[in-house]
């Protein structure tokens, strides 16, 4: 009897040993993978740009194709249109930047005298404030300097514009093969092209209706501040359309430098004012507009979209904290597709997830197992 006991407590550990080996093997790999990435950021962050411009403009070539068009002439109109937006948005940058950067010593001289009155205020109260440590802390060089480093990153990275433009020639032109050769490849084509199909489908509807909410609430935003009479309103609009692209603390990181600005150029009610500006905005393009144009929303919990924004952009940057939501949705769709992984999309997922359990377990219910007799 001990002897039995034995060689089954052997068996089960024996069982085990291979599961938990296969663990340590997959984490290692997994491991050695994200350090590779991490390395080759150079190299990965332009080819991930380069992909998802494809992907965003893949809808153009196949219209251009119903039309019976050459795709030489799609990807020229895509060349065309990328300059034209890239350049005019660059040279809006550069403009405003260089107008701020000139009258920065008048903020300076003008935040001084805010400082002043705020200490003058506080010694009413009995509360003690060092002004060198606030202008110091709150230099308006310094607090916009986040904001300029992140959109000087993501500039940096479209120094390679001519690289990563023809690798997006190359994969558009590609697109069209793409077909044939999973056809070829794979033993069971129509479920690839059906998970890929699926993949793009999903990045490319996140993508296009991102850019066009950014754009409305960059345009809605500087519209108010230029209403408002702030200076360099359209630096502000142009931080806002980018920085929605970045989920949950973009429009944070947006508003400050603007709210910083109505505080040196005006007072704090006026600063108060642009603050709860950028609150309206945000909420109802948020809020209201975003789901109703998505639907019920990406099919991530709101914590793995705010992990996966740390996590990108700690792997690949500034460009990884833009890419993050689509990045995470790819992955979260390949694990679905995995039998053996799909325990891992279920705990990406959203809310959608727990409201459609009870459905399955009412349709699991109502499938009686057969009896013997």
């Amino acid at each position: 009897m001990a002897d039995d006991k034995k060689a089954a407590s052997s068996h089960l550990v024996d069982e085990r040993w291979p599961s938990i080996s296969r663990f340590f093997v997959v984490f290692a790999a997994i491991i050695v993978v994200l350090a590779g990435i991490k390395t080759a950021t150079v190299i990965v962050v332009p080819f991930l740009l380069a992909l998802f411009i494809a992907i965003i403009f893949q809808p153009v070539i196949f219209w251009f194709r119903m039309k019976n068009l050459p795709t030489a002439v799609a990807i020229v109109a895509i060349f065309v249109f990328i300059f034209v937006v890239g350049f005019g948005l660059t040279g809006l940058i550069i403009q405003s930047l260089t107008e701020f950067t000139a009258k920065l010593p008048e903020y300076r001289v003008k935040l001084t005298e805010q400082f002043s009155d705020l200490v003058t205020f506080a010694e009413r109260f009995n509360i003690h404030l060092n002004q060198e440590l606030l202008q110091q802390q709150l230099d308006p060089s310094r607090i916009l300097s986040l904001s300029v480093n992140l959109l000087s990153s993501v500039g940096n990275m479209m120094t390679n514009t001519i690289l990563i433009l023809l690798i997006v020639a190359f994969m558009l032109g590609e697109a069209a093969l793409m077909p044939k050769k999973i056809q070829m490849a794979f033993p069971s084509p129509e479920k690839k092209m059906s998970q890929m199909s699926n993949l793009l489908m999903a990045i490319n509807k996140y993508l296009a209706l991102k850019t066009i909410i950014s754009l409305v609430t960059g345009i809605v935003v500087g519209f108010g501040l230029w209403l408002m009479g702030l200076d360099h309103y359209v630096l502000w609009a142009v931080i806002a359309f980018l920085f929605n692209y970045i989920p949950n603390i973009g429009s944070i990181i947006a508003a400050v430098p603007a709210v910083l600005m109505a505080l040196i150029q005006f007072h704090p009610v006026m600063a108060g004012v642009v603050a709860i500006w950028y609150v309206v905005v945000n909420v109802f393009m948020g809020n209201i507009i975003e789901p109703r144009m998505m639907g019920r929303g990406l099919g991530l919990s709101t914590l793995v979209v705010f992990l996966s924004l740390l996590f990108w952009g700690w792997l690949l940057g500034p460009v990884g904290m833009l890419l993050s939501v689509p990045l995470t949705m790819a992955v979260k769709i390949g694990f679905e597709e995995n039998p053996s992984t799909r325990w891992l999309a279920i705990l990406l997922s959203g809310d959608e997830v727990t409201r459609h359990a009870p459905e399955a377990v009412e349709a699991n219910d109502t499938v009686e197992p057969k009896s013997d007799g």
